[in-house]
Formats: structure tokens, C-alpha cells, sequence
């Protein structure tokens, strides 16, 4: 990815990135306690704003971390940012830690003044070649916490598990857990069997992600068949299409899991639809009041 735009929030200021510091006592950095969100901006407007802080709110609560700021501080804080890093097309990383006390406790949790910071970078551009050709996946067992419906910084497991990929030379691992899909390593995961769109249901075990919630409304719209069940480790390896979603990804569509051919091998007819409704979707907004 691109290097990160000049200007950050930190703590109320708006600084250069480069100058940011935090103590090595916050929590945030001791025991990744803290959650964060990253949300797509498109033409200066964010995408999808108030799920993604409908879902900071909710990460705050489920960590005990009161939230710092009101809806409308929160929204002048991300327009300064966005505005002072030159508007257009760029990604928001937000997030807030519980903060710094003096010393190492695990508990009880502090009532300390929380951390908050968010910075800004480009927003990768599609490589072409994913719309034509798809991206390679390979499939392991999720190994992750029993709270990834929490956005936490806690994002070790997601590290080594998105490595396994890198090293077999994929882009991405989808995870399958007591024989069931659960997500990917940073992505959510749809499959097409038989013109259907079916992914899990949430649960602690999976984010509700924003992208994926915005896909199934399209789905809806557009009268293409939807359904949220459990879906197997043997549909996912014979589905006939299988797409992942995320912030940054966009909606991407998978033509080899584990060295096979996912369908026929080539983007399918269910994801090429949906992808044109999305494109559609972001050009219409981009630019307007949010």
C-alpha cells in the first residue's frame, strides 16, 4: 500500500503523522486494548460513515470503554482530517485505545482519558487483472479469539493467518472453524451455489462487516436470491462462485482455493452483476453530504 497522507488526529490535534507520539504505557500498545474501525472515502464523502461508527460505538461498549465523543464531534474531527489531507479517494484508520495509566494492571480497567487517533492514506487502486482474472485464496483453520465480532487491535491471529497466504502465494486465507466457514483473515466471505448468495450468520464468531451488509442490501434491491445459514467447508470448495468483501477490498471475487478452480475458474456471472451495482453505487454517492 500507498505511505499514508501527511496529517493525523491525535487526541484533539490535528499533526503531522510523522510527529505523533503516544506513552508506552497505553494500553493500546500493552494489551491491544483498544478497537478501531477503517472506512472508504470516495470523492471527499466516507462511505458507509455512520455503519462504521455504528460499529466503533459497538466494539467501545462490548470492551467497557466509554466512548469520547458525541456523534457530531466525532463527524468534525473526520472531515478536518479528510479535508486536511486533500479530500478525494483516501481510506480513515480510526481508532480508540483505553489510554495510558502509570504502570501494568490488567484489572480492574481504568478510568483514564482513552486515546484517539486516526490518520489517512490513498485508497489502493483495483488492479484490473482482479476483475478479469479473480484473486487466489487458500482455506485453514480459524485459530482466532472467541470475540471477533469485536473490532479489536488485537489482530496477531489475523497477521500469521494472512501470512499463510502470502507464503503459499495468495492474497488471501478464508478461515473454516468445527467444519463451517466462518470469514477470511481481513475479509467477509459470500458464496454463489446455484444462483443463491449465502453467507453466515453473525455471530461472535465473525465481524459484522459494513461492506458485506452494504452487498447484501444491493442483492436485495437487485432480486438476486439471498440467504444468511451456515455454510459447510465441503459448499464452500464446490460452490460455484466465492467472493470476499472489506473496506479497502471492495467486493473481489476468488477463481482458486487451495490450487482448484473456484466454478469455472474465471469471475462469475452473480459477482460481475454485484460488482457493477457497487461500482454504481459509489460513483452516485461520491461527493454528496454524508
Amino acid at each position: 500500500m500507498a505511505e499514508p497522507l501527511p496529517l493525523c488526529h491525535l487526541n484533539g490535534v490535528v499533526m503531522p503523522l510523522g510527529e505523533a507520539r503516544i506513552s508506552p504505557l497505553d494500553r493500546g500498545f500493552l494489551y491491544g486494548d483498544g478497537v478501531y474501525e477503517v472506512t472508504p472515502v470516495y470523492g471527499g464523502r466516507p462511505f458507509r460513515h455512520r455503519e462504521h461508527m455504528t460499529r466503533l460505538r459497538r466494539s467501545l461498549a462490548a470492551i467497557r470503554l466509554r466512548d469520547p465523543h458525541d456523534p457530531g464531534r466525532w463527524d468534525a474531527l473526520i472531515a478536518e482530517l479528510i479535508g486536511r489531507n486533500g479530500g478525494g479517494d483516501q481510506y480513515l484508520y480510526l481508532q480508540v485505545s483505553r489510554g495510558a495509566e502509570y504502570g501494568r494492571n490488567h484489572a480492574p480497567l481504568p478510568d483514564i482519558a482513552p486515546t484517539v487517533f486516526a490518520f489517512c492514506a490513498p485508497l489502493p487502486t483495483p488492479d484490473p487483472a482482479v476483475f478479469e482474472r479473480g484473486i487466489r485464496c487458500i482455506t485453514t483453520t480459524d485459530t482466532r479469539w472467541a470475540r471477533c465480532d469485536i473490532k479489536s487491535v488485537s489482530l496477531l491471529a489475523n497477521v500469521l493467518l494472512r501470512q499463510l497466504a502470502i507464503d503459499a502465494g495468495a492474497q488471501e486465507t478464508i478461515l473454516i472453524r468445527d467444519g463451517l466457514l466462518t470469514e477470511a483473515s481481513s475479509s467477509a466471505v459470500h458464496v454463489v451455489v446455484d444462483g443463491v448468495l449465502i453467507a453466515p450468520p453473525h455471530s461472535p464468531r465473525i465481524l459484522p462487516g459494513t461492506t458485506r451488509a452494504m452487498i447484501e442490501e444491493l442483492a436485495t434491491a437487485a432480486g438476486v436470491p439471498l440467504q444468511t445459514r451456515d455454510v459447510t467447508e465441503q459448499e464452500l470448495r464446490n460452490a460455484d462462485e466465492i467472493w470476499l468483501s472489506a473496506a479497502i477490498r471492495g467486493l473481489a471475487p476468488v477463481t482458486l482455493l487451495d490450487g482448484r478452480p473456484v466454478g469455472a475458474g474465471i469471475p462469475g456471472p452473480v459477482w460481475r452483476r454485484m460488482h457493477a451495482e457497487f461500482m454504481s453505487l459509489i460513483a452516485s454517492l461520491a461527493g454528496t453530504p454524508w
